[in-house]
């Protein structure tokens, strides 16, 4: 009890660094970048600020920057030359994504761990994460299944680390787990997109990744956000699948599921601080509104929640922050 207790008393500079409880680290972060088969320059994203489309040759050295950073890990999301109701360009074996992955490894080899997003909404002309039935306009489950595992065993073959499905399909990381299985990848692991949420805020990422929906929303199989107890239920239906890494997106907005994703299940846990975040966080900054540390602030708060990555577009600056720190 004060005055005996004075916990001032440990917030002097050097003392508050051995005292803190949460620390932020390069190694907790994850690049997400854009690859365009469209274009032969990199094209800035207005919504996102120091964001760009990567062509297919600037990808490379983008990944080689990263690579100096010291920057683990990269997830990939490609814009296809072509689109159409399947979405079949997600899985051809020259498609922008298998291409990317082999040009990187080829560059980069094992400093870069490689994860691939699974989900069809860049590749269908519907802008839907999955098959769609036009008379009723529902997104289509089952059939949705083996076109996932199509994907996720053509990026595993082009050399990926990693593959992150993210449509919110019931049944997907079994779908996807037995086709790798079946072709031998047993140890190439699956980061679930396990509890994606309904939300406003990715908005620019649309933008970034030309995958608007053009009729309906995704309400119908990503999840409201209202619930917190149903993220439970769809993490533990993917880690008894075979998940090895399950995500919570947004991050900001749902802290609280991070943090009961991590103690209920213990598992390596991954939070996408999505577009509209960074958006957000970093139009303000810039309109002087807020001081960049509230950069680091949100960071650490998706860390001291449970996760134990995080997906950012802030990874490249929050790096050389980290690394002219040390």
């Amino acid at each position: 009890m004060f005055p005996i207790t004075r916990l001032r008393r440990l917030r002097a500079q050097k003392i508050r660094k051995m005292v803190r409880e949460t620390d932020l680290s390069v190694n907790d972060l994850i690049a997400p970048l854009f690859v365009d088969e469209n274009i032969t320059e990199t094209m800035p994203i207005s919504s996102m600020p120091g964001i760009q489309r990567e062509t297919p040759k600037s990808i490379v050295d983008e990944a080689k920057a990263l690579v100096d950073l010291e920057i683990p890990a990269i997830v990939l999301f490609g814009i296809p030359a072509q689109k159409n109701e399947m979405g079949s360009h997600a899985w051809g074996d020259d498609d922008v994504i298998q291409n990317a992955v082999r040009d990187i490894k080829n560059e980069v080899g094992s400093d870069m761990v490689i994860i691939t997003d699974l989900c069809l909404c860049e590749y269908t002309t519907h802008g839907h994460c999955g098959m769609v039935d036009y008379k009723t306009g529902e997104v289509l489950n089952d059939p949705t299944l083996p076109l996932l595992a199509q994907t996720a065993l053509s990026h595993v073959n082009a050399g990926a680390d990693i593959v992150a499905p993210s449509g919110m399909m019931d049944g997907m990381i079994k779908a996807i787990r037995e086709a790798l299985d079946q072709n031998s990848f047993f140890n190439t692991p699956i980061m679930s997109y396990a509890a994606k949420y309904s939300s406003s805020f990715y908005g620019p990422f649309r933008e970034a990744a030309d995958s608007g929906y053009q009729f309906g929303d995704r309400s119908t199989y990503q999840m409201d956000p209202a619930n917190s107890n149903e993220a439970l239920r769809e993490v533990e239906q993917d880690v008894l699948e075979g998940a090895d890494i399950v995500m919570v997106k947004p991050a900001l907005p749902y802290l609280d599921i991070i943090y009961r994703v991590k103690h209920e299940f213990g598992m390596p846990t991954a939070a996408y601080n999505v577009s509209g975040e960074y958006s957000m966080i970093k139009g303000a900054v810039e309109q002087g509104w807020l001081n960049e540390s509230a950069i680091m602030e949100s960071l650490i708060s998706i860390k001291r929640a449970g996760a134990d990555m995080i997906l950012t577009y802030f990874a490249k600056e929050v790096a050389r922050d980290l690394n002219d720190s040390t």
